[in-house]
């Protein structure tokens, strides 16, 4: 898997230049170019069918990156009185509050939702950085129908970049196939193959 872009929506304060910021961003973006599919190829090739493809799968090689890196899958951040504020699909304890990754696998909807979460998050300062890896225009045409999708986030970016900050980032990591190929099976939808579990 390739990244084409990164947007950076808010970024300020000491943390987002610190040394500790800057790896963890590296960590994150290591488990995004692990994604391989088929799997084992060691490059992400798609099959290229409008809509064929499933999107849960995707995700599986960047979970375990992450979580051979001690992140917490499918974990809470938590407000500083302890109390959950929501599950994300990564989340790792940083010297600045919590960070968070979230792999879009919903509806350009959900990815609105999320936006919105990771803002109103950072500025409470809940968390320190929220990350949304999500698909670009050339991916999303192979993926299924509505996927979230960055093209359909473009219009907004200006509004979400007028969010007061104090410390802390949240950034779009868009992704890309590798390449393409009719030899290659389509990835599964719902929870066929690897998507189970």
């Amino acid at each position: 898997m390739k990244i084409v872009h990164v947007e950076t929506i808010i970024g300020c304060g000491e943390y987002a230049n610190s040394s500790y910021w800057a790896a963890t961003r590296r960590t994150i973006h290591e488990a995004v170019k692990k994604c391989d599919w088929p799997a084992g190829s060691g490059k992400f090739t798609i099959y290229p069918e409008r809509k064929a493809n499933g999107v849960v799968p995707i995700k599986k090689e960047f979970i375990q990156g992450l979580k051979a890196h001690g992140w917490v899958i499918e974990g809470p951040a938590k407000n500083k009185e302890g109390q959950s504020v929501g599950d994300f699909d990564a989340v790792i304890a940083g010297p600045n509050g919590p960070i968070v990754a979230e792999w879009e696998t919903g509806n350009i909807s959900s990815s609105h939702r999320t936006m919105t979460k990771l803002l109103m998050l950072n500025q409470q300062r809940v968390i320190a950085a929220g990350v949304l890896v999500i698909p670009s225009k050339a991916l999303y045409l192979f993926l299924t129908d509505r996927i979230g999708n960055f093209t359909e986030l473009t219009p907004y970016l200006g509004f979400w970049k007028t969010t007061s900050c104090k410390s802390g980032i949240v950034e779009i990591v868009v992704i890309e196939q590798d390449a393409e190929s009719t030899d290659v099976p389509k990835i599964p939808k719902g929870t066929d193959g690897r998507a189970k579990g």
